[in-house]
């Protein structure tokens, strides 16, 4: 089936403009007569719920923590993206639409980017107007840093925790509808099954994590903004609670999983310590604004102190590679570049998998206090978990999965392929192509939930009769019985292996066969041994404890049935997808120098999948991609 994603025509500088003028809208009286769902409540879905509810409708909200504070959006550390152009830089909208399509490698909706490019000054509007404490320069105005792949400082930010502080805004947003009524909060509740009725989304299944009840309600419209799926590598820099259950199971009633291949590994973060380890720790790429990214020239080296090794002796490779850009080069290169450096024997620790970010030159020319204040809490955090000094002597990073930048497909109204599904934030693929720009995660989410959704849902409900299916319709208790028996059966196994040693497992495959680096027989590999630990899984694991009370081992073991055949599909779109674009790195495609070759000609699509069941290959769907506006191009950062 060719997709059809639903972007307006003609000039894309008027396109959103033209779009929200045309689109239904809902008599603010008949707001009120409306339900909408909203599964997730970071900074996509608390925005979106704070802003549905400012405007009238009715919402409920649901969230796996005890607050929507704790919601993972919460360590984003960097910065978030606007074109602003306070430093008089050169930078426009049009500018930032073209580094995150060229950063996306071509892979993703343009009128999707322009939107996201446009809305992203309102964003500091609202969030500056919320109280976000934004550093500011030395005469009080907004400050900016430079972020990965742009050669202008567009990255507003909050010290090294600016995704708390913009969480913090819409968490209080959110809070004053709570307060007036237009918003019900539903804490320690995981969505377990999405209802459809008739092929529309009607209502979401969940487990109250604290009573073990199982739960229905219903919605005229269910949002879901409940994240990315990279802990399908078991180690990551999310949160352990991160999963794909709920974009799953939509994807199990019919949703589209679009670009799944599409993963973002992250070159700054602590390198893994031992095998007992349960997930890493991001260091923020705004840190490579001041440090400088090095290994030593010899693999005789790298057992020395870095201050013994002398500068000539240095290898700056990604000043070396890419001179325009330098440390500020893209995630994925960045990443790949870390990578061919320890796989050259030049790595550095103990396991010989980490690089250098060194801080000296910018101590010695700006100063220690400026370098304290940009990154203060970071050089902290590293200290804690390291026992090191990051201003003494070199941080140790290392790439770690972090974001993903496929997910549910959607159109541009940000609704699936199901009817009343609507999908926000990292759960969605839309904008963000094959690799993401730094600092643009913090903008999408913020971008959808407070200046998309309150506009692209209306068109869908001004068509509905409000409240027509509640949770008396027998879908509704056929998907609690399910959701039941699912649960029962994993807790009558009483078998041999835990969770963790199955996640653990998993993550090891994913890791070394669909990571960094992908080839044909890695994957077909990945292919073999993903439904062999998904056998043994529902044969041998052991989850202790009952249904009906607080039970962590069985949250766990939900989220890894689940990871269990998404990997699978991930893992397929990868097989399946025969060039390198961004994230997606197959060693069979790539230029002399190790730069990835995408192919244009057979691939210039969104590849959206079709469950089709259990050890059943999923239907590909596709969407083409059409380049009106920024031309097709060789992806280069030299």
């Amino acid at each position: 089936m060719i997709l059809d994603g639903k972007a307006p025509t003609g000039p894309i500088e008027t396109s959103w403009d033209k779009h929200r003028f045309d689109m239904k809208l809902v008599n603010p009286s008949n707001k009120r007569k409306f339900k909408i769902l909203v599964v997730g409540t970071g900074l996509a879905g608390g925005a979106a719920a704070a802003s549905l509810g400012e405007l009238g409708y009715n919402v409920e909200a649901f969230c796996y923590q005890d607050s929507p504070r704790r919601a993972h959006s919460i360590a984003a550390q960097g910065g978030i993206n606007a074109a602003k152009s306070y430093p008089n830089d050169g930078d426009s909208i049009y500018r930032l639409f073209y580094d995150t399509v060229k950063g996306g490698d071509f892979r993703a909706r343009e009128a999707d980017v322009w939107r996201l490019a446009q809305v992203s000054n309102n964003i500091i509007d609202q969030c500056v107007a919320q109280g976000v404490p934004f550093a500011r320069d030395y005469a009080g105005y907004l400050d900016n840093r430079s972020f990965g792949g742009a050669q202008v400082s567009r990255t507003f930010y909050a010290r090294g925790q600016t995704g708390q502080q913009l969480l913090l805004g819409a968490y209080s947003a959110l809070s004053r509808q709570i307060k007036n009524g237009q918003v019900k909060m539903y804490a320690r509740r995981e969505m377990l099954d999405l209802v459809v009725v008739d092929g529309v989304a009607k209502g979401i299944t969940c487990r109250n994590l604290v009573t073990g009840e199982i739960e229905s309600y219903w919605g005229d419209a269910v949002i879901l903004a409940t994240g990315g799926f990279v802990n399908v590598f078991y180690l990551s820099t999310n949160a352990m609670g991160c999963s794909a259950t709920a974009i799953w199971k939509a994807t199990k009633k019919g949703a589209y999983m679009a670009n799944p291949c599409y993963t973002q590994i992250h070159p700054t973060c602590i390198p893994q310590h031992g095998d007992k380890q349960s997930k890493l720790t991001l260091m923020s790429e705004s840190l490579r604004n001041d440090g400088r990214v090095w290994v030593p020239k010899k693999a005789e080296d790298c057992d020395k102190h870095p201050s013994e090794i002398p500068e000539e002796a240095r290898d700056y490779y990604l000043e070396r590679k890419y001179p325009s850009f330098g440390n500020l080069a893209p995630r994925d290169i960045a990443s790949r570049a870390a990578k061919e450096a320890c796989d050259d024997g030049r790595g550095v620790g103990e396991s010989k998998r980490g690089v250098f970010l060194d801080f000296q030159a910018s101590i010695d020319r700006l100063g220690k206090s400026v370098i304290e204040g940009r990154y203060g809490n970071l050089f902290e955090m590293y200290e804690k978990i390291t026992a090191e000094d990051g201003y003494e002597r070199p941080m140790r990073i290392y790439p770690a999965p972090h974001y993903s930048m496929g997910g549910l497909w959607v159109d541009y109204q940000c609704m699936s392929n199901i009817p009343g599904l609507f999908v926000l934030g990292e759960a969605n693929f839309s904008v963000h192509g094959a690799n993401r720009l730094g600092a643009s995660a913090l903008m999408q989410g913020l971008a959808d939930g407070y200046f998309v959704i309150p506009y692209t849902i209306a068109p869908y409900l001004a068509s509905l009769t409000p409240g027509q299916i509640k949770t008396d319709h027998p879908e509704f208790k056929q998907s609690a019985e399910n959701v039941k028996q699912e649960i029962n059966k994993m807790l009558s196994i009483k078998g041999k292996k835990t969770v963790g040693e199955l996640h653990r497992e998993l993550g090891s495959v994913m890791w070394e066969d669909v990571g960094m680096a992908r080839s044909e027989a890695s994957l077909k590999h990945a292919l073999k041994r993903i439904p062999e630990i998904r056998e043994e899984f529902w044969n041998n694991v052991n989850v202790t404890g009952g249904a009906m009370e607080l039970n962590q081992q069985l949250e766990n073991a939900w989220r890894l049935a689940d990871f269990l055949e998404f990997a699978e599909m991930m893992t397929t779109d990868a097989l399946h997808r025969e060039e390198s674009c961004g994230g997606h790195f197959r060693t069979e495609h790539q230029t002399d120098d190790g730069e990835a070759m995408r192919n244009d000609e057979d691939f210039c699509y969104v590849g959206a999948w079709e469950y089709k069941g259990v050890d059943k290959a999923p239907e590909l769907h596709k969407e083409p991609l059409n380049f009106e506006n920024v031309k097709l191009a060789v992806r280069s950062y030299k």
